[in-house]
């Protein structure tokens, strides 16, 4: 802890809380080579809040209290994690600390925005989310995934085809088993783009997210970045069927109820058949209710997919909305892999470790 950060909280609430020692000075008893023993054990050095006088100091290459000394002795990667008032941030001094704290190899995650400090409004500055620290912590330590600069498209969520000005067609999807998929294809190293329709959870800011309604609009998406994916993973749960026709005005309520004649809508996993990068490898998701097997391995051939993740949308635990999945991944050879009961966090990294086969068997 340095002394700004001792103005706010005392050592003593952290050493409870993590049972751990804190560190605060560079030179006592016993403690005069604290910074470089620190430093050797470090993996990654994260400091976060990173304030602007820090910054300041370490692109400078000052050392003159324990933890600017550590950034000095330490060969790990290193993460800074500014966070300041945004007229602090919109400095231009404080614009050249930052690039010329990168250009000496240090990591930098930019503020978020949001309502800041002492009234001042609302912009960036704000101390980014702990999990999208995490997050960014992750893809440092990652060394050897094949995904690594690999160009990776995860869909997720559910489509909603207009009725009306007011209502659609949709289904319950949470997006959740997406959004899993594409952080840990970003914490490999990978450079992800995540197709989304309607989501229950927030999106990771650390992805290109791009925000799609209508399977039409999905389609498309997916279109346009497909030529250069190495990997594409449909999590999403697109509409089978749309309104043949969308009223201009809410339909009201009458006597009778209205008739609504649907119409299929663009498979979009089909559309991009002829359009693949060759050698991609690509992913499909079927949640079914009865055949599941058979109906998975026909998608599975139809699609032409390297292998489908099945699951029964009646089981507790694996259908919309939960935590968890549990499913069977079938390859376009045939096998048939029953997973247990899992977070779709832990599902994630199995999927990939499968998709990271395929890639380096190609």
């Amino acid at each position: 802890m340095t002394r700004g950060a001792r103005e706010f909280i005392g050592p003593i609430t952290f050493e409870a809380v993590t049972g751990r020692p804190v560190h605060t000075e560079i030179f006592g008893p016993g403690h005069a080579l604290d910074h470089i023993r620190l430093a050797r054990e470090a993996n990654v050095v994260v400091v976060a809040p990173a304030t602007a006088d820090f910054v300041g100091r370490a692109a400078h290459g000052l050392a003159d209290d324990l933890l600017t000394a550590c950034l000095l002795a330490a060969t790990s990667k290193v993460l800074l994690v500014p966070a300041m008032n945004d007229r602090m941030w919109s400095h231009a001094q404080t614009k050249r600390n930052v690039e010329h704290a990168r250009s000496l190899g240090y990591e930098i995650l930019e503020p978020a925005e949001g309502p800041l400090a002492v009234g001042e409004g609302s912009g960036p500055g704000r101390m980014p989310e702990p999990d999208e620290i995490m997050s960014r912590v992750g893809r440092l330590l990652e060394s050897k995934s094949s995904l690594k600069g690999k160009k990776v498209i995860v869909t997720a969520g559910a489509t909603r085809e207009p009725i009306d000005p007011v209502r659609f067609i949709s289904n319950h999807s949470s997006g959740k088993m997406g959004v899993a998929l594409a952080r840990a294809a970003w914490r490999r190293g990978a450079e992800v783009t995540l197709i989304v329709g309607h989501v229950d959870i927030p999106l990771p800011s650390e992805i290109l997210t791009l925000k799609t309604e209508t399977v039409k609009e999905m389609a498309r998406a997916v279109a346009e970045q497909l030529l250069a994916a190495d990997v594409l993973i449909m999590a999403a749960a697109p509409a089978d069927f749309r309104p043949a026709t969308v009223a201009p005005e809410k339909i009201k309520k009458g006597k009778a109820a209205p008739k609504i004649v649907l119409e299929p809508a663009e498979d979009i996993l089909r559309s991009t058949i002829s359009r693949r990068k060759k050698a991609s490898v690509i992913v499909g998701f079927a949640l079914e209710t009865t055949d599941g097997i058979r109906n998975a391995k026909e998608k599975l051939k139809s699609k032409e997919l390297d292998f489908v993740v099945l699951n029964d949308a009646k089981e507790a635990g694996a259908g919309f909305g939960v935590d968890t999945n549990r499913v069977t991944v079938i390859t376009r050879d045939g096998k048939e892999e029953e997973l247990e009961l899992m977070s779709k966090i832990d599902l994630a990294e199995i999927l990939l470790d499968r998709v990271e086969r395929e890639l380096n068997g190609r």
